[in-house]
């Protein structure tokens, strides 16, 4: 006969005083006992405590065209992104984009991981009923009734028996005293705020892409205006050329000369309208949407005015600024609270199971007075002999915090690098722009000049070939170079921390608690 048979049968009594003081005293341990982690301390950041010295010339920077001096973090993609069609284009991919939608999903998955391990910390409290029904054989109804004649009195010699219970209880209830539940815990939390600076970092990074992109379309649009401009001129020319040749004065050679640069124009012509359209399928992409109809107008490349003025501070401000080694950071904590778990492994674990209800052979007697039934069943286990599991658990969380140390100092390497040659290029790329206009404004006048000796016949052609070619290269580089300039601002914006402001989740876990969102959608 099984062990509820025999409480069942027997004499019920009421759930002693003792009991529910126990039951008690074991919910107010576990709730509040210590945890084994290591204390945390933060690593040292593996840079200098300044820029290098090749960056600080025009490290102050300028405003162009609006605004002030103000870090980085604190402003908005807003306010350093004054292009209305911009604007627009990364409000779109805020909303659109794969990559930021993932990165919200990762969010709420890990706040539903952290709720889960939270659960853990308090008993799982059910209520249960069942009917059982077992037959013996006649021998063994025989032998139960020779050690017992509660069973042949009871059931008159019948060989079925049925049983009923209704209860309330928990089961295996771990007294968390040593915090392995704790620090379990605490690594989900700080991989749920891991998760948060991620999407921040994510949302950082697509604002800078979709600027970018942009950017880049513009550049091509205008190169593309300028192969069209140099087509009609070099087109005009070849007509002029053929006219001279028709009258005796240009040779074929003249003539030929011309007609290659036209052709030559029209592929360059081909190619930048490819490069136009690969570049809106690009941002098509990264916004995650079809391109609408109604954009507002947008400013041209020469008219874009990026907030230069991002004062870059000490290396040290970037721990606090920038979300990925934020999110590094994180997760190193959590690798130090899993060791913390890891360690309480080595200890003992008491888990308890107890139920409170009604018992009967009869369904209509279940709720009769005298049928109350409980159990209360502590159990300590002590690990003994695991064939080395526990340790090697413990090696592997020092091994895994280990490899996050690493992973954080990486990311402040990588943020430090970044900021350094957006620096460095910040402080040159306005002197190369004023030095490739003053080249342009030179290979102007000497294509005009060369031109001209053409037309008197001082000249061949083959000076005025070289001049357009010349011409054409110098506004090509010249857009480039534009281009590379407000694309080093936009870098910079982004390695600073630029665009959200620091987020600290609150109420975590919490019936009333909602996901942390991008302050600068508000903005």
């Amino acid at each position: 006969m099984n062990m509820r048979h025999a409480f069942a049968f027997g004499k019920p009594q009421n759930l002693p005083a003792a009991v529910i003081g126990a039951a008690t005293i074991a919910l107010l341990i576990g709730g509040g006992g210590c945890t084994m982690e290591p204390s945390y301390r933060r690593p040292d950041a593996p840079v200098t405590e300044a820029w290098p010295d090749n960056t600080s010339a025009g490290a102050s920077g300028v405003v162009a065209g609006h605004g002030t001096a103000r870090a980085a973090a604190d402003i908005g993609w807003r306010d350093f992104f004054i292009d209305a069609r911009l604007q627009t284009l990364i409000e779109l991919a805020l909303q659109h984009n794969p990559d930021a939608r993932i990165a919200a999903l990762n969010i709420a998955a890990a706040r539903a991981q952290y709720r889960i391990q939270r659960a853990d910390l308090f008993p799982s409290i059910t209520a249960t009923g069942f009917e059982e029904v077992e037959k013996y054989p006649p021998a063994v109804l025989g032998l139960a009734a020779a050690s017992s004649g509660s069973i042949a009195g009871t059931y008159g010699g019948s060989s079925t028996f049925r049983y009923f219970d209704t209860s309330v209880g928990f089961t295996s209830y771990e007294i968390d005293l040593f915090g392995r539940l704790r620090s379990l815990n605490h690594q989900r939390l700080q991989q749920y705020f891991g998760f948060v600076e991620t999407r921040r970092s994510t949302q950082i990074t697509l604002v800078a892409e979709v600027a970018n992109a942009y950017l880049t379309l513009l550049a091509d649009q205008e190169l593309l205006r300028i192969t069209a401009e140099t087509l009609s001129n070099q087109q005009a020319s070849y007509g002029l050329t053929q006219q001279s040749y028709e009258g005796g004065i240009a040779t074929e050679l003249d003539l030929r000369q011309a007609e290659t640069s036209v052709d030559t124009a029209h592929a360059n012509l081909a190619q930048y309208a490819r490069q136009v359209a690969q570049d809106r399928n690009a941002l098509v992409v990264l916004l995650g949407t079809p391109l609408p109809a109604d954009l507002p107008p947008g400013a041209g490349l020469d008219e874009q005015q990026l907030l230069a003025d991002l004062p870059a501070g000490m290396p040290s401000d970037l721990l606090v600024r920038r979300p990925d080694i934020l999110a590094a950071e994180h997760n190193l904590i959590a690798a130090n609270a899993s060791i913390g778990a890891a360690r309480a492994a080595f200890f003992p674990s008491i888990t308890l199971t107890g139920t409170y209800g009604t018992a009967s052979t009869q369904l209509s007697g279940l709720f009769d007075h005298g049928s109350t039934a409980w159990t209360f069943a502590p159990q300590i286990s002590l690990p003994i002999f695991a064939a080395g599991a526990h340790v090697a658990a413990l090696d592997l969380a020092k091994v895994q915090k280990n490899i996050n140390i690493v992973q954080y100092e990486q990311a402040i390497q990588t943020a430090f690098r970044e900021v350094a040659d957006a620096l460095a290029g910040r402080s040159t790329l306005d002197s190369q722009i004023a030095a490739d206009q003053a080249l342009l404004e030179a290979t102007s006048v000497s294509y005009r000049l060369s031109e001209m000796r053409f037309r008197d016949g001082v000249d061949d052609y083959l000076g005025v070939l070289d001049s357009q070619r010349s011409l054409y290269t110098a506004q090509q580089t010249l857009v480039g170079v534009k281009l590379s300039r407000l694309q080093n601002l936009v870098t910079l914006y982004k390695a600073l921390g630029g665009g959200w402001r620091e987020h600290s989740p609150q109420n975590v876990g919490t019936a009333a608690s909602t996901e942390p969102q991008p302050a600068s959608l508000a903005r």
